[in-house]
C-alpha cells in the first residue's frame, strides 16, 4: 500500500527544509515518487492547498521548483500536471543517466581518499542488511531499501570533484525513482541484485574504473529490462487513465 507523504521527511534530503516553499516542495516531490500523486494528474491549486494546508502561493512556487526537476509540467493557462511516465522517457532518462552516472563513478574512484572508502564500506554494509528484508515486498521493506540503495549510490560517486556533475546525477536519480519503484514493487524480484551491488563495490574498492563502468551501464539498465519484459509501464498507464 502506498503511503500519503505528506507529513512525512523527504528520505532523500539530509537537512530540514528552510522555509514553507522547501516544505511543500518536498513533500509534493516525495509523493510524486510514491505514486500518490499519479503521472499525468491535474494538480488543482485549490485541491493542493486542502491536502497540504498551505497557501496558493507557496504551492504555485513548489510546482515550478518540480517543473525544473521534471516531474512536473506547467500547461500555460491550464496549470499543472504530474510529468507521465513512459517507455520512450524511461530509456531516455536511462541513457542520460548512464552518462552521468559512469562520469560520476571514474571521478571518484580516482580521487577517493580513505574518508571516501570508509563511507563506502558503511553505506554497503546498511544496504546490504536492507536486501536481506527485501523477500516481504512491502512498501516500507522496499522504501528502507530505496533509501540504503540511494546512499550507497551517492558514497559510490561522492568523492567526484564536479559540483555540476552531481547535480545533475541527483536530478536524473529522482526522476527515476518512479521508474525504480514501478519495478522493484510490481515486478519480479531479480535474484542478483544484491550480487551486482556487491560486484560494484568491490570494483570501486579496487578503483577498477574500467569494469565499473561496464557493470553500472548494466545495473542501470536493469529496471528498463523488468518493466518491458513484464510490461508493467502498460498497468501503469492504464491505471492512470482510468484514474483520470
Amino acid at each position: 500500500m502506498i503511503r500519503d507523504a505528506t507529513n512525512v521527511t523527504d528520505g532523500m534530503s539530509s537537512t530540514p527544509p528552510a522555509t514553507l516553499i522547501e516544505t511543500a516542495y518536498r513533500a509534493i516531490r516525495r509523493n510524486i515518487v510514491l505514486g500518490v500523486h499519479a503521472p499525468g494528474e491535474k494538480m488543482r491549486v485549490e485541491h493542493l492547498k486542502t491536502q497540504y494546508k498551505m497557501s496558493s502561493g507557496t504551492l504555485r512556487e513548489a510546482l515550478g521548483l518540480l517543473v525544473s526537476d521534471a516531474l512536473v509540467v506547467a500547461q500555460g493557462q491550464r496549470g499543472f500536471t504530474v510529468a507521465p511516465m513512459s517507455v520512450a522517457d524511461l530509456e531516455d532518462l536511462v541513457y542520460l543517466r548512464a552518462l552521468v552516472e559512469t562520469e560520476a563513478a571514474r571521478q571518484s574512484v580516482a580521487n577517493g581518499n580513505d574518508d571516501w572508502e570508509a563511507r563506502l564500506v558503511s553505506s554497503f554494509h546498511r544496504l546490504t542488511r536492507a536486501e536481506e528484508r527485501l523477500g516481504a515486498r512491502t512498501a516500507e521493506v522496499y522504501e528502507e531499501w530505496e533509501r540504503r540503495n540511494f546512499e550507497f549510490h551517492e558514497a559510490l560517486v561522492a568523492a567526484a570533484p564536479s559540483g555540476r556533475l552531481l547535480n545533475l546525477r541527483a536530478k536524473l536519480h529522482l526522476q527515476a525513482e518512479r521508474y525504480r519503484r514501478l519495478s522493484a514493487l510490481d515486478g519480479p524480484r531479480p535474484r542478483d541484485v544484491h550480487n551486482e551491488h556487491e560486484q560494484i563495490f568491490e570494483l570501486a574498492m579496487q578503483r577498477n574504473a574500467d569494469a565499473l563502468v561496464d557493470l553500472l551501464r548494466r545495473h542501470l539498465q536493469r529496471p528498463v529490462d523488468v518493466i518491458l519484459n513484464s510490461r508493467l509501464l502498460d498497468r501503469s498507464q492504464a491505471d492512470t487513465g482510468r484514474a483520470a
